[in-house]
Formats: structure tokens, sequence, C-alpha cells
């Protein structure tokens, strides 16, 4: 059996959250998604759980993280191409996000990221196929 893993984020307005993920081209589970928390499909067996902020402290004691003024978590995303790389952050700022900083290129590894409306880090990046050179 393969494993899922389900990244569980706070958010504060489910509605505008999904919109913003769908202009990305992300789509979501109907089957576990409601008014309090949204199952978005990342890839195979990989899953974003969208969490309004009162749902998501019912799951743990410790205060929830404001992910506008800290970093709880970066979540990396592979692209197959740096224009892919490219695409998806252009089209997270064009939908309200943000770019927190500037394009790495390290030759086998090209990266980016945006900062989504409550403030999470998405690092998307591309590795040539060749991997990284020996050390």
């Amino acid at each position: 059996m393969h494993k899922q893993i389900f990244v569980n984020l706070p958010i504060s307005d489910m509605q505008k959250s999904q919109d913003f993920f769908k202009r990305l081209g992300f789509t979501f589970n109907p089957d576990f998604t409601n008014d309090q928390g949204a199952c978005m499909i990342i890839g195979d067996n990989i899953y974003a759980m969208l969490l309004v902020k009162d749902y998501f402290q019912t799951f743990t004691g410790k205060p929830v993280a404001d992910a506008t003024k800290s970093t709880e978590v970066l979540i990396a995303l592979s692209c197959e191409s740096r224009a892919e790389v490219d695409d998806l952050v252009a089209r997270a700022i064009a939908g309200g996000g943000a770019a927190p900083r500037q394009p790495q290129d390290h030759g086998f590894m090209y990266a980016h990221g945006f900062e989504d409306l409550d403030g999470h880090i998405w690092e998307v990046l591309y590795m040539v196929p060749e991997g990284a050179p020996d050390a």
C-alpha cells in the first residue's frame, strides 16, 4: 500500500483560498471539502488540507502560527520544467500571493517560490534529470 501525505494548513477564508489555488491549476476532492476544510489534490497520494483556523485549532493544543509573521513550514513542490516554475509563481502573484525572494538557479536545480494568501511558503523547483554534480 502506498502511503499518503496530508499537509494541514490553517487558512482565513475558505472561498478565497480555494479560488487562489484553483487559479494555480489545483483541484479539490468534493468528498472531503466543506465550509471548514478543503482537500486540495497536489499529486498521486499528496494532498493539502486547507482548514479554517478555528477548525484547525481543534487538532492541536498549541497556538496556531500566523504564517504572515513566522514560518511554520516550507512546502516544496517539484515541477516538470523551469517554465512551469516561473508560470506557477507568476499565477500565484497575479492571484494575490507574493514572491518572498528572487528565483535561484543552481545549475542542476532551479527554484522559486510564492506565499499563498495566508502567508504559507510554497517552494517550487525543477531539478534536471542528471541531478546534482558530484561533490
